[in-house]
Formats: C-alpha cells, sequence, structure tokens
C-alpha cells in the first residue's frame, strides 16, 4: 500500500475526502487544502481519472529538512531519481515556499532540479532535459518552516482541465469548482428524480457540462491528453489501459440514456456559440438547449415543474463594476423568488453583501474558493410562499398597483444597466394617489420606501385620504416586497426648502446606499427630505465631469453629496458653506466615508450672503442649489425667486476668470431673470439635461443654469464641456 495525497482548492476538503472513500481510497483524512490517502498504483489512477474536485493527484517521496540550499541539495539527492524518470526524459520543477529560510520559489526550482540532472551526470554522463509545459516527470516540492515535502504529480497539469475546453471568457469558473457547487446543492439527486438543469448566466458552459458528465457517469479525466504518470518509470500501462476501457464503457452506458435536460443562457450572443463549441467536444453538444437570454427574462423551461437552477454571476472585480452588483442580484432574486416556485437553487455570490442582495433566505451556504477569491455558494429552496389573509384591494389600489408595475417594468432594465439603486417609481401618476415614491437601496442590498404625500385637495375628506394613503403603504411595499417597518411615510405641504431643515422625528436611524460608485448617508425618517437629493443625480454627476483640478465651491451645502462627487472628479480642494450644523455634521460623515479628508475639504458654518461678502478664496466651479424660502432666526429671510440674482452677482465675485456656476433650485414656479444677468454672464440652459429620466414625467421637478463670467468673447459653446 502506498500512501497518496490529492490538492484541492480551500472549502473542497470535505467532498473531496468522501469522494475518495467512494473511489476506494483507504486511510482517507482531509487536512487544508487536500487529502491523504492509501492504496495500491490502481487507486492513484482512478483518482486521477474519476475525481471531479482533485486538482492534482501527488505521491509522496521524502520529507527532510532544508534551512539552506546545501541541505536542500542533499536531501533531493537521498533519492535514486532513476527509478522514476529516465536519463534522456524531460522533468519540470514546481516549488512553493512559506515560512522559510529559503524564501524564493524560483531558486529553490533551480537548487532541486541541479541536484537531479548532477546525480544522472554523475552516474551515466547523460542527463534530462527541462520542459516546462508536459514534462515526463513532474516534480513538486513544498518548503514551509525549514521542512521539505518532495513528491511526484502523476496528475502533470491540473485536474480541472478536462479536455473538452475550446474557448472560455474573461472569468472562467473552473471545472472541480463547479463540481463541487452541483454536488452541494444536490444535482445528482434531482436528476434522479426527474429534474432539469438551468444556468441562467452560463459563459462558458462549464456547469452545464459538468453536470452532465456527472450525471452521465464520464469520467471526468477521459479527454485528457497528458498526464504526469506516462513517462514515470513506474508507469503500469496495461492497467491504465484497462482503467480507460473500462471507463469509456461506462460513459457511453450513462450518454446513452442522458436526458436532454440542460438548458443554458446568456446575455452575450459569443457566450453562447462558446457553449456550444465546448459542448460539442464534450459530447453533450446534443443534450443542452441554449439561446439569448438576460437573466431578468428567465423562466422555467416548458414543462419543467423542478430543477436545479444554479449559476455563477459576475462578482464586479473590474474597476467601475462593482456598483452594478447588487442591482444584478437584486434582478436573480426577483426572478428566483417569482418564478422557480419548487425548484432548487444555488448561487456563488462574490461575498455576504452580494448575497444578501438576492433577499432570499438561504437553507446552506458554504465558502468555497474560486481562485484566490473568497466566494460563498448559497442554497435555496424555493418554495411556495405561505398564504396571507388579506383584504382584496379596492378599484382604485388595484389601478395604483398595475401604474407602479408598468412604472417598474418601464425603468428596471436602465436601473441595471446604469447601476442605480435609489430612484423615482411613481410621482402623482393618479390624481386619487398623490405621492411620491422613491426606492432606497443601502449597500447590504436592503431595500427601503420614502413615500411623501402631497397635501390632499380640500374636498378630499380626511378619513378618505388617510385611507388611500394606506393604500399606497400596502401596494408598494407588496410590490417591491418591502415591509412595514422599512416604509417611511411623509407628508410634503411645500416645495423643496424651509420645512427640509426641520426636524419631524428624533429616530437617528442612518443607512448607506451608493449612488454612482460612491456611498452616502441618508434618513427616511428624521427630515423632510433624506439627506440625497434623487432629482440632482445627474447634475452631481455633472459636478464629478467638471471639477478636475477645479476649486470648488458648494453653496446650501446640505450634506455635501456634491462635494464629494466634486471631489471624487479630481477637485483641487472643495469648499461646503451652510448654516446649519447638523448637516455640516452629516457632510462630514459623508466626506470621511468616501475618504476625503483633511485641509483640502473645507466646512464652514454661515450664511451663505456673509460667507460671499468675506470670503477672500477665488473658486473655478461653484455649485450653488438654495431651498425655496428659509426663515431663520440666524440669517435674514431668504426667497429664492426674489433673491436669486443678488446671490448670482455674489458668486460672480468670488468666480475665476475661466470659472463655471452650476445653479439650481426645486421652486417649480421659478423664472430665472435673464435681463438683470446677461450683461455679466453666458448662460446656458441645462433644465432638461439635468432631470433623471425616472423623473421625466414631471420636467418641471428643479431648474438648472450654467453661468459663466462674459468676456473676452466667451460664448456658450464651452460651457457643456
Amino acid at each position: 500500500m502506498n500512501s497518496w495525497f490529492a490538492s484541492c482548492p480551500k472549502g473542497l476538503e470535505y467532498l473531496l475526502r468522501d469522494e475518495l472513500i467512494d473511489l476506494g481510497g483507504g486511510d482517507v483524512h482531509e487536512v487544508l487544502a487536500g487529502v491523504h490517502f492509501s492504496g495500491r498504483l490502481e487507486m492513484a489512477y482512478r483518482a486521477c481519472l474519476w475525481s471531479r474536485l482533485a486538482s492534482r493527484v501527488l505521491m509522496p517521496l521524502l520529507t527532510f529538512d532544508a534551512a539552506d540550499d546545501e541541505a536542500l541539495y542533499a536531501g533531493v539527492q537521498r533519492i535514486d531519481w532513476s527509478l522514476h524518470l529516465a536519463a534522456h526524459a524531460t522533468l519540470a520543477v514546481d516549488a512553493h515556499t512559506t515560512q522559510s529560510t529559503l524564501n524564493h520559489s524560483h531558486f529553490l526550482a533551480q537548487r532541486t532540479k541541479d541536484a537531479i540532472v548532477d546525480q544522472f551526470r554523475q552516474r551515466s554522463g547523460v542527463r534530462p532535459r527541462v520542459e516546462s509545459g508536459e514534462p515526463d516527470v513532474r516534480i513538486n516540492l513544498r518548503l514551509r518552516r525549514n521542512r521539505v515535502s518532495l513528491s511526484l504529480d502523476l496528475s502533470g497539469s491540473p485536474l480541472h482541465r478536462r479536455g473538452w475546453r475550446q474557448a472560455q471568457g474573461d472569468a472562467p469558473l473552473k471545472e472541480n469548482l463547479a463540481a463541487a457547487m452541483l454536488l452541494r446543492a444536490g444535482w445528482p439527486e434531482i436528476y434522479a428524480a426527474g429534474g432539469v438543469l438551468l444556468d441562467p448566466m452560463c459563459g462558458s458552459g462549464t456547469l452545464l457540462i459538468e453536470g452532465a458528465w456527472m450525471v452521465a457517469d464520464v469520467a471526468p479525466g477521459l479527454h485528457r491528453e497528458y498526464y504526469g504518470f506516462w513517462g514515470w518509470q513506474g508507469h503500469d500501462l496495461a492497467l491504465w489501459r484497462a482503467l480507460l476501457d473500462q471507463a469509456r464503457q461506462r460513459a457511453d452506458t450513462g450518454l446513452r440514456a442522458l436526458r436532454p435536460c440542460f438548458f443554458g443562457a446568456d446575455s452575450n450572443p459569443d457566450m453562447v456559440q462558446v457553449t456550444q463549441r465546448n459542448a460539442q467536444a464534450a459530447g453533450v453538444a446534443g443534450f443542452l438547449t441554449l439561446g439569448k437570454r438576460d437573466i431578468s427574462h428567465t423562466a422555467p423551461p416548458e414543462g419543467a415543474t423542478s430543477g436545479l437552477l444554479i449559476t455563477n454571476p459576475p462578482y464586479g472585480e473590474r474597476l467601475g463594476e462593482r456598483v452594478l452588483m447588487p442591482t444584478l442580484y437584486r434582478t436573480i432574486g426577483h426572478t428566483l423568488r417569482t418564478r422557480f416556485t419548487g425548484w432548487s437553487a444555488a448561487v456563488l455570490a462574490g461575498d455576504r453583501a452580494q448575497g444578501k442582495a438576492l433577499a432570499l433566505r438561504a437553507e446552506k451556504k458554504y465558502v468555497l474558493y474560486n481562485g484566490a477569491l473568497e466566494t460563498v455558494l448559497l442554497i435555496f429552496p424555493l418554495h411556495a410562499p405561505r398564504p396571507q389573509a388579506s383584504q382584496p384591494l379596492t378599484q382604485g389600489a388595484l389601478m395604483l398597483h398595475n401604474r407602479l408595475k408598468k412604472n417598474w417594468h418601464h425603468l428596471r432594465k436602465r436601473l441595471y444597466r446604469e447601476g442605480i439603486s435609489c430612484w423615482r417609481s411613481y410621482d402623482r401618476d393618479l390624481p386619487e394617489y398623490a405621492v411620491a415614491v422613491d426606492v432606497y437601496t443601502d449597500i447590504h442590498a436592503k431595500r427601503y420606501l420614502h413615500i411623501q404625500e402631497y397635501r390632499a385637495p380640500a374636498q378630499v375628506a380626511g378619513d378618505r385620504a388617510r385611507a388611500r394613503l394606506r393604500e399606497v403603504v400596502r401596494v408598494a411595499g407588496e410590490l417591491f416586497e418591502v415591509p412595514q417597518q422599512r416604509i417611511a411615510l411623509k407628508t410634503r405641504q411645500r416645495g423643496k426648502g424651509g420645512a427640509q431643515y426641520g426636524q419631524l422625528d428624533r429616530c437617528a436611524e442612518f443607512i448607506e446606499v451608493e449612488e454612482g460608485g460612491l456611498v452616502f448617508r441618508i434618513n427616511l425618517n428624521d427630515y423632510l427630505d433624506t439627506g440625497l437629493f434623487l432629482d440632482h443625480r445627474l447634475v452631481r454627476m455633472k459636478l464629478r465631469e467638471l471639477a478636475l483640478g477645479r476649486r470648488f465651491l458648494n453653496l446650501f451645502a446640505y450634506t455635501a453629496t456634491a462635494s464629494v462627487y466634486a471631489a471624487a472628479g479630481g477637485a483641487r480642494n472643495t469648499t461646503s458653506v451652510d448654516l446649519s450644523a447638523t448637516y455640516l455634521e452629516w457632510a462630514s460623515r459623508n466626506l470621511v466615508r468616501n475618504r476625503f479628508t483633511g485641509a483640502r475639504h473645507r466646512l464652514v458654518q454661515s450664511d451663505v450672503f456673509t460667507f460671499l461678502k468675506h470670503e477672500q478664496g477665488i473658486y473655478d466651479l461653484i455649485y450653488v442649489d438654495p431651498p425655496t424660502f428659509s426663515n431663520s432666526s440666524r440669517a435674514a429671510d431668504f426667497d429664492v425667486q426674489r433673491t436669486h440674482v443678488a446671490l448670482l452677482h455674489a458668486c460672480g465675485d468670488r468666480l475665476s476668470d475661466h470659472g463655471l456656476i452650476v445653479f439650481s433650485n426645486n421652486f417649480r414656479r421659478f423664472r430665472l431673470e435673464q435681463e438683470a444677468l446677461v450683461k455679466r454672464f453666458v448662460i446656458t440652459d441645462w433644465c432638461v439635461p439635468s432631470i433623471p429620466f425616472d423623473f421625466s414625467r414631471r420636467s418641471d421637478m428643479h431648474v438648472c443654469y450654467l453661468l459663466r463670467l462674459r468676456h473676452n468673447g466667451a460664448d456658450t459653446a464651452s460651457l457643456d464641456k
């Protein structure tokens, strides 16, 4: 009996242990990233041929201490290498070191090779050659705490390379990790019960092909064109051929009995073609049904009432992609909840936060490693929701439900595409329901609703208005799957300004949301506004676009979301001015949360006019977004329509020669006094471009103008750059 070692990715040790026991291994016990087992040579061959989970199968040769290169050289020469490779053969050495005096892997490999070839040269004058690709013999060396473990690599190349992969995408799933996902999800049992396999984001088809081979009893190593033991002196060719013949017979029998129950889709048509090519090479193309389809359009195949939906979505590891992930995972979760009742599901999420975005309760969770990346496999039984007794919707509430659903269907593709997680769903679309419904999703993928009731007309009785509001809460909560404790309800009687700075409640419950790759604190309950004006999303993006290298001034800064955007756009420095200490504290937290700290990012508590009068600094980009009105006891009364001309001229006094003022406000009846401004400023009306698509039903949501000092023939052509 010989001792062997099968390595595997972390997280697969217990599965691999059970697999090797089933293959006939003795004395099987797992360690970190691998499993020790014993058996005759046939057992090692079986592991190479039949293991779906192992990365390599190693034959341990010798362990010894090596604190320096001389000890390493002497230890390697203690082995009679003629028992393992011929003098004219090729070899390669894979070396890894940790917590040891010899800490350079390349040196270890070179020194080990020297010891081997010197032994052959001394005996016969002929020495093996080095071949890094597919050598006759591959030697594996591990040095940990100055202790060497030297082994022969019987697999030669990683066992996850099955031999069928013709092409792949940017981040392919390794075959042994795919096999682990399928086993953890219970795919063999689901297949035996008549279920189907569906991967709605199939990429290069790894899960589908592994799933087909698994239930068709195809040995995962059957199609490999290279093993490390083929050039080994101890190789038993007759034994290996007998095992191959047996595996071919089992595969032939299994494929004849295989049901065509494998379905895959991908939004990228090129990847659908890649899956088709790979499936043909694997001999299972006839059992797969493939199509181009987005995850939001995924549904059970016709006639399939049960099965396993399994997928490996993107993790957002590339720069700029992370912001898109919560929306993608929410879409996956919504698809599973609403269309796959009675199925099982398995999703390999990039991290726990992405898993939470699915908004499903996982029955089992497993930490798996996709290369060096730690991921979590979530297993969901998709039971039918428990029926809840509730009153039927009134005719009006049913109309509201249909309108909210229509709006959501219209918006969600673009929201997902642009990575928007906070947006307006409804704004007085139906006269009977005079509310605005905003959806906020926090950084942990938990969804909240912010419902603002506009003051009901005098002719509508108070009890009827309250009943309608209750219907809004129920309909919106059910549609967006938000429990009542995460629904904030307010009455808005005047436009933005004044009341926004008054405290409504004292819950002090803040959540963090993401916008444009930045994180902001919001409060849905304590104030009329939340801390993030959703209708100004495009204005903030414009400021980030304009800010590079500029000195930025934010007047009526509120929670300084505009300053955060400007800082993210590369502003030389930012100054945020507001009269409220509460909002400046909030602003400070927003800046710190996005790592914009220090003297370059100044917060000033002051009345805006007082600041502009006494400030000596000059700014290249000034953002001024005043309230509609303010009657603060600490400053003169303010009315944006009456005061905006003086305000903009005061801003002009602090503007550099080639600077720009971005002026906006939410007074719906606002009229810019162009005659009083045009002699000094070149003005561009940017109202329409500044309205986000989810606010397009209310084109008068806010106004926005770009102003530049008029001098030396300045024109409007440069304002939109």
